[in-house]
């Protein structure tokens, strides 16, 4: 596979600077829709509705290879791996660096939103605020279960949305087809060929990357215009530099690790970053990180065991501005709570959110179901929901981050060489 990738590495850096270019005249042109039309919503709207096909479009395809991709990749994986008890003690160490990061962001995220206190900032704005009109559902065991245990693997690969279902499928089929040992071996080279064609089908599809991240923040800018960006400045300010405070930990964790291969990572996973940022998408950047784990010299059987549970189960960026959210809304509200209330809502919140789907809004949807449990108003999410794409923006970046790093990990823990 190495062979493959390394033949499209120069086709590979032109798309990081196309990709760039769409950010940048997506911005642009977002800006000039806005103050052009500014008296003519119908204008915004009508360029709204036709631009956003660029990024619905190209999320429609990246979910599409997600489900076989994860499929193929995780079961040639746990296949080669060869045996449950190896499985068991890589499963062991991958979730315990997942709840170590998570409790980390979570940490993080409560000391700043606590000293900083963002919600003082919007006392005045909570009175009459309309409801959310997110869909909130309770969390329960049953429901749990239900997104983990698959009833039908087929159901399973036809929605993005039970990539669990699918992680846990691949891990018993691989260890399945490794016990049954030469009789397994066709199944085994069926799926090594479907992941080569999905990696394939993913480098046609990125492509199309450039015209999704022009798209995603363009139609954001017009309809919001650059000077939501000024209004909710401090919040944004004080969100990113949590967020740039976690990248200093993880990416110090990292060069513990690997010393300066760090600075070769952060390079190979540069248009993940990117197409996880504009797009605000963890979808749209994981069939590209698994690729560049993969050229970056982390042994496939690692980064096809890590990143699928990663997907679901690590999300960095996400637990931060769920702390940020939910503490922001409660200082809004005027809503005294104590330390220990504020850690049970923290470990309820990383509990709730594994398994959200990689798309945008899901945090929200989290926020939303936790908050009321603390009586704490779930209409306060109105005060998010403005610049939530700008926020979401940075924490899905921030889980891209967040899993190569513990892809690196787990590498290390099992005493892998990184060959690059």
């Amino acid at each position: 596979m190495n062979i493959f990738l390394d033949k499209i590495i120069r086709m590979k850096n032109k798309l990081t600077y196309w990709i760039l270019g769409g950010l940048i005249l997506g911005i642009i042109a977002g800006a000039l829709v806005n103050k052009v039309f500014s008296i003519d919503r119908e204008g915004i709207e009508l360029y709204m509705k036709y631009t956003s096909l660029g990024s619905y479009i190209f999320l429609k395809l990246i979910k599409l290879i997600i489900g076989p991709l994860v499929l193929s990749t995780l079961v040639v994986g746990v296949a080669n791996i060869g045996d449950a008890k190896t499985v068991g003690r890589m499963g062991v160490k991958t979730i315990g660096w997942f709840i170590f990061a998570s409790l980390t962001s979570l940490t993080l995220g409560l000391i700043l939103v606590n000293f900083l206190r963002p919600g003082d900032a919007f006392i005045n704005q909570v009175q009459g605020l309309p409801a959310s009109g997110l869909k909130v559902e309770e969390f329960t065991l049953i429901h749990f279960i239900d997104q983990l245990f698959p009833e039908n693997i087929i159901v399973s690969l036809s929605s993005h949305k039970t990539v669990l279902q699918i992680v846990v499928f691949s891990i018993f089929f691989g260890l399945a087809l490794s016990a049954i040992k030469e009789k397994g071996e066709p199944l085994v080279k069926l799926m090594d060929s479907l992941a080569h064609a999905m990696l394939k089908l993913t480098n046609m599809i990125m492509w199309l990357a450039p015209l999704a991240v022009f798209s995603s923040i363009s139609v954001v800018i017009a309809d919001k215009g650059v000077g939501i960006l000024k209004d909710y400045s401090k919040l944004i300010a004080m969100f990113y530099g949590g967020l740039g405070l976690l990248w200093i930990i993880l990416i110090g964790l990292c060069y513990i690790m690997i010393r300066r291969k760090t600075w070769t990572l952060l390079s190979h996973i540069k248009e993940p970053l990117m197409l996880a940022f504009a797009t605000a998408s963890s979808e749209s950047a994981y069939p590209k990180l698994l690729n560049q784990l993969d050229r970056f010299g982390i042994k496939e059987k690692i980064s096809s065991f890590v990143l699928p549970l990663g997907y679901s189960f690590n999300l960095d960026g996400s637990m931060m501005y769920m702390t940020f959210g939910s503490l922001l809304i409660a200082q809004a509200y005027g809503i005294d709570l104590s330390l220990g209330q504020q850690i049970t809502m923290l470990l309820i919140l990383m509990i709730t959110s594994k398994g959200i789907a990689g798309v945008p809004r899901a945090s929200l949807v989290v926020i939303a179901a936790t908050v009321a449990g603390f009586g704490i108003p779930e209409a306060g999410l109105a005060l998010l929901l403005p610049i939530d794409q700008f926020l979401d923006m940075g924490r899905t970046a921030t889980n891209v981050v967040g899993n190569a790093v513990a892809t690196v990990a787990v590498s290390k823990m099992e005493g892998e060489d990184i060959t690059h």
